[in-house]
């Protein structure tokens, strides 16, 4: 983190004091991993209280179990109830929800998520979807999971986000009107390499700047940040003039 960017977010912090509940820039507040601050991540409960709590949308993370369900979960494994911890690629649908997760935010019982699961709410609620996808995609489970999008929910409400910018080409390929975002935590602004196919960007908030919004916005493209949870990063971001801002906590009172 360079100094002027310090600079600049101590007096987002000073601003923040004055500006805790209105500001004249409007944002939309994005759930990291559904309202994962109160709520187990990447989970139904987790989703359907980012609409509760006032989200624009919210931000999933999908693997692919063993026999192929898309569901949704950060990690490459995931921990249940009794502390077995299985690996999502090696495991069936069946046996990932053999038993509710392991869930440290409250005493519900919670399963894993399944993608359209999770389409289903963001549809109900009018929410905008941040999917990433993590780890490496073929053609054809690209083609499955944008294709369940448009017919679950529809691509408009649709933004495609993953540190694989392989995976974002073959998407582009298959299909050209669905947004797309490259997740960025670099400092040596390779993401230029969006401007060739026309893609967004999804940044650390430590590596947005002024310069980078103005990249992006020049082009017609838009800037997303990740993760603001203090009302000083919140600020310093919409003083930048970012589109979105993901959050596990600040949702729609503080857009």
């Amino acid at each position: 983190m360079t100094a002027a960017l310090v600079f600049k977010m101590i007096a987002a912090m000073f601003l923040s004091l004055f500006t805790v509940f209105s500001s004249s820039t409007q944002v939309n507040m994005i759930a990291h991993r559904g309202h994962s601050a109160l709520y187990p991540e990447n989970t139904a409960m987790a989703f359907e209280m980012a609409a509760k709590n006032g989200f624009s949308g919210a931000e999933t993370d999908v693997r692919v179990t063993s026999d192929g369900v898309y569901v949704t979960n950060h990690n490459s494994s995931v921990v249940l109830k009794d502390g077995t911890e299985l690996e999502i690629a090696e495991n069936t649908y069946e046996k990932l929800t053999s038993q509710p997760l392991k869930n440290k935010k409250n005493l519900k019982d919670v399963y894993l998520c399944t993608f359209k699961e999770y389409l289903e709410i963001m549809r109900d609620n009018d929410l905008i979807c941040f999917i990433e996808l993590k780890g490496d995609f073929d053609d054809e489970q690209i083609n499955e999971i944008f294709t369940m999008a448009g017919d679950v929910y529809t691509l408009d409400k649709c933004i495609l986000q993953s540190f694989e910018f392989e995976n974002l080409v073959k998407a582009h390929e298959q299909f050209p009107d669905l947004r797309i975002m490259l997740t960025y935590g670099e400092t040596d602004k390779s993401y230029v390499k969006c401007f060739d196919y026309g893609f967004s960007i999804d940044a650390d908030y430590t590596v947005v700047d002024e310069e980078m919004v103005e990249a992006f916005h020049s082009r017609g493209l838009e800037v997303a940040a990740y993760t603001a949870n203090e009302l000083f990063t919140l600020n310093y971001l919409k003083s930048l003039g970012v589109d979105y801002i993901e959050s596990d906590l600040l949702g729609g009172m503080f857009a």
